[in-house]
This record gives structure tokens, C-alpha cells and sequence, in this order.
């Protein structure tokens, strides 16, 4: 399959039939399910899950969530050129003040694979993480989440969506794209995104984006502010109150 870039799929939505046909469901399923059987404790902290030497999953368990016996969980997609401690960074004091979970597997390459020419090994990982986490804690199936900022954001739409069966709410936090795929469940959607935003810039992308989604009969709340390519600290506050009380 050939490569793929951003600038290509950058507000892409119109553009669908360049990725049709060319990725199996079993691709970009998660299959893995809260167990029963998991313990109702893990000690709080950042958790290496172990699964590859590189570019590995971490969990970070905030001392908050042991007020619940099932926790929310958020899995949370880092940007391009980055790595899984950014997933948790860009969220970590909002699991200390609301007590959900915080996953955060890494891309295996530079960014989430679809952008570098189709699915390949990310969602598989991200559901072995999301199966060792299931391991460690019991998690609530009904408050379970995906979010992710600008290429996560657009990985976190695009998969999210995808397994809506198994997600209470998808989020992206200045997503680029979406890539078309069967689509399962309706979850609730909160998409935010700057108005300065140069690298990937609103008209092109969310403003696309949006409308297309709730045409589809998908109920997005969408907060643009006034600002970069970006993650804003009171829009992040809003999104987790927001998944936290819905």
C-alpha cells in the first residue's frame, strides 16, 4: 500500500474512497473487554505495562481512583513524534481530580500507522494494552473512552468510531482526518480545536470534520477557542467533566 502523509489526509472526510476497501475490519477492532474477574486494586502510580522493549504502553493509576471498585478509564493517543508519556501528561492532573484510568500505548513508528500507509500493527497493540490493563483493574465497561491530540486525535476519531460499541465517548483534541472504515455504535463525540492552528489548520480540518460527523447523526460537542495547534488546560478540564458527568 502506498504511504500515505497528513498533508494528504488533512480534512480527508470528501476524500474517503483513497482508503476504502484497503483495511479488514479485523484491523482496526478491539476486541478486548473489561473482566470480572480482575483485581479492584492496582497500586497507584505510572505502570510500564511491559508488552515491547520500545515504544511501550504505560499506565498511570492516580490515588483518586480507589474510591471506585470500577474505574473509568481513558485510553489517550500521543501526537506525532511522540511517545506514550505524552499521552499521559497531557491528562495526568484530571485523573488525579476525577479518578479514571489513564492508558497510553505509543505509536510503533513516528505516529499511528494509518498516516504512514494504512493499518498495520497499532490497533492490535493498543488492545493488547488495553487486555493487560483489564488484568490489573476492574474497569466500569460503561466508562470507558479514546482521546487523543492532533495526529492521536485524528487516530482517536478514526478508531474510536470504529469500536463505538465499546467506548462511551471518543474525543480529538485538534484532529487533522478521518479514515472511512465499518463504523459500530454511536458514542458521543468532543472535538476542540484552535483558530490559530497552522499546522493543522481549522477551516481544513475540524470545521470539516464536525459537520460531516453530526450529518452522520453523531452527537458532537465542539469547542473552538481561540489559540495554536494546542491543548488548552481549561478545554481539557471541560472535556473530562464532560465525559466524567455524561
Amino acid at each position: 500500500m502506498p504511504s500515505i502523509t497528513r498533508r494528504a489526509l488533512v480534512g480527508a472526510i470528501p476524500a474517503w474512497g483513497l482508503m476504502r476497501g484497503q483495511s479488514g475490519k479485523s484491523a482496526t477492532r478491539i476486541p478486548a473487554r473489561p473482566s470480572a474477574a480482575a483485581p479492584s486494586v492496582t497500586p497507584p502510580g505510572l505502570h510500564p505495562l511491559g508488552l515491547r522493549p520500545e515504544r511501550d504502553a504505560l499506565l498511570y493509576v492516580p490515588e483518586s481512583s480507589a474510591k471506585d471498585a470500577q474505574a473509568a478509564l481513558i485510553v489517550s493517543l500521543h501526537g506525532a513524534g511522540r511517545g506514550a508519556e505524552r499521552g499521559i501528561d497531557i491528562l495526568r492532573s484530571l485523573s488525579d481530580e476525577h479518578g479514571f484510568l489513564l492508558l497510553a500505548p505509543a505509536s510503533t513508528g513516528g505516529t499511528w500507522d494509518v498516516i504512514q500507509g494504512g493499518f498495520g500493527p497499532d490497533v492490535p497493540f493498543i488492545s493488547r494494552a488495553l487486555a493487560r490493563v483489564f488484568e490489573m483493574r476492574k474497569v466500569d465497561p460503561s466508562r470507558i473512552g479514546m482521546a487523543g491530540f492532533s495526529d492521536g486525535a485524528s487516530y482517536s476519531l478514526t478508531v474510536g468510531l470504529m469500536n463505538g460499541d465499546m467506548l462511551k465517548a471518543v474525543f480529538g483534541f485538534s484532529p487533522g482526518f478521518l479514515v472511512p472504515g465499518e463504523r459500530v455504535g454511536k458514542p458521543p463525540i468532543f472535538i476542540s480545536h484552535g483558530t490559530r492552528d497552522q499546522v493543522l489548520p481549522i477551516d481544513a480540518c475540524s470545521r470539516r470534520i464536525v459537520p460531516q460527523l453530526r450529518g452522520q447523526g453523531y452527537k458532537v460537542t465542539f469547542r473552538e477557542f481561540d489559540g495554536p495547534h494546542t491543548l488548552p488546560p481549561d478545554v481539557a478540564a471541560e472535556a473530562m467533566r464532560w465525559f466524567m458527568e455524561t
